[in-house]
């Protein structure tokens, strides 16, 4: 018999967004049973960031429990135990195939079913994969991805099988990168491959790109632009040997990751709310087209106020903060009380290797380059600003301490106006500390 329950609120998604909107409705105050967390993941939410940095450390990796959400905002960490104790339901491995937006009904893939009051959608994306396309040989074993914490686990096993052997990474973002620098510490040889004339395209300027490439050809990873795997040889057990690239080049592998981007994952609410831009479209609440619902995190396509424009943002710190945010919208809704507009800086970062970068704002005008990008040095730090009509309107920084972080994204924030670049350029750093 197929069961049915009934939540005053259920978060659809378990992911970061998921784990966040939990700790905020337990702030606000939720009467226990009233609120349901449904995620086809196996665990409570964790912080997805770190399975592509210390989950995969050769030494101390990074293991769940320790990486549970908030603890990657310097919050506390939400053990399954929380949950329970907080009254909120957490619905593992469950995967919901239907929603009724309606009927406010979702149904799981073994056929029960939830009713909601008000649902709030953090679905998140799911990984494009090379097989989505249809290359060639694209299912063979070892041709790895990176999302949840089983492709973690996979891609742990097969680093430990393969010891010393070859990995080929398709894909120049920032998986591509993350997983080149922890491939590499795990001291296989590695291979980059990606179509671009440079790597994070649609972040990185030519010349901060130029410094990652040549600071990860230093450390022994290769890198070969301009061309995409094409199809895959395998061996008898299937396990893959070698990459085809469209160049007519071939790579030998024991080990592929590929990152090559994600999809919202939108289609079970398809022809029910409005859509723009890729993603479910938001107000400023995140609240849908359809009164009730919201989506936030990877999914919602929102008001971006310091823009004045609609934007869809893929990122752990919109994720974070969207899902806070409709929350807060949600309660103040019923209590009656105004909450503050969301007003968001957009936030990007990385780590790999001993580097680690910041970038606020827009990456959209003139760049200009400030400091040491010499990928010699012993210690790199450099900055871009970006300026468009006369104001900086985007930073970013590597090697930079938390204070001179907290600097460019003060910039970024205030578009302060620039009168010489030249003298942009000598002042670097200076010029965000005068703000």
């Amino acid at each position: 018999m197929a069961t049915e329950k009934h939540f005053k609120y259920v978060v659809l998604g378990g992911g970061v967004a998921g784990g966040y909107a939990a700790r905020e409705f337990a702030k606000q105050g939720v009467q226990p049973g009233e609120l349901a967390i449904i995620s086809r993941e196996a665990v409570a939410p964790y912080e997805r960031p770190a399975l592509s940095k210390a989950y995969l450390f050769p030494q101390n990796p990074a293991r769940l429990p320790g990486f549970h959400v908030c603890v990657g905002s310097g919050g506390e960490r939400l053990l399954p135990e929380w949950y329970s104790e907080k009254g909120i339901e957490l619905i593992l491995n469950t995967e919901i195939v239907k929603a009724d937006l309606a009927s406010k009904t979702l149904t799981s893939a073994a056929g029960a079913t939830f009713t909601y009051e008000i649902l709030l959608i953090a679905t998140g994306s799911s990984v494009i994969k090379l097989s989505d396309f249809g290359t060639q040989g694209a299912d063979s074993n070892n041709i790895l991805y990176l999302r949840e914490v089983d492709d973690a686990d996979k891609l742990y096993a097969a680093i430990q099988a393969k010891k010393g052997g070859k990995a080929v990474v398709v894909g120049g973002g920032y998986i591509g990168l993350e997983l080149s620098a922890v491939l590499k510490m795990n001291n296989l040889d590695v291979t980059m491959v990606f179509p671009e004339p440079w790597c994070m395209p649609r972040l990185f300027t030519a010349e901060i790109a130029a410094f990652y490439e040549s600071y990860y050809t230093n450390k022994g990873v290769k890198i070969v632009k301009g061309t995409v795997a094409v199809g895959f040889d395998a061996d008898a057990n299937g396990d893959v040997t070698a990459v085809k690239l469209k160049d007519g080049s071939v790579l030998e592998a024991d080990i592929v990751v590929v990152g090559v981007g994600g999809r919202p994952l939108t289609t079970l609410f398809k022809g029910q709310v409005a859509e723009e831009k890729g993603g479910i479209k938001t107000d400023a609440s995140f609240e849908t087209s359809v009164p009730g619902v919201y989506a936030v995190g990877d999914v919602a396509t929102f008001p971006m106020k310091i823009y004045n424009d609609v934007r869809r943002v893929e990122h752990v710190d919109h994720s974070r903060k969207s899902a806070e945010q409709a929350v807060k919208a949600i309660k103040g809704k019923e209590s009656g009380e105004a909450v503050p507009e969301y007003d968001y800086l957009p936030y990007f970062y990385s780590r790999s290797f001993d580097l680690s970068w910041q970038f606020y704002g827009d990456n959209v005008g003139e760049a200009v380059l400030f400091g040491d990008s010499d990928p010699a040095s012993a210690k790199p730090k450099f900055g871009s600003y970006w300026i468009k009509d006369g104001k900086v309107v985007g930073a970013f920084l590597e090697g930079g301490s938390g204070d001179e972080n907290g600097l460019i994204a003060k910039v970024a924030r205030a578009q302060p106006p620039v009168s010489s670049i030249e003298e942009l350029k000598q002042d670097g750093l200076l010029f965000a500390s005068k703000i």
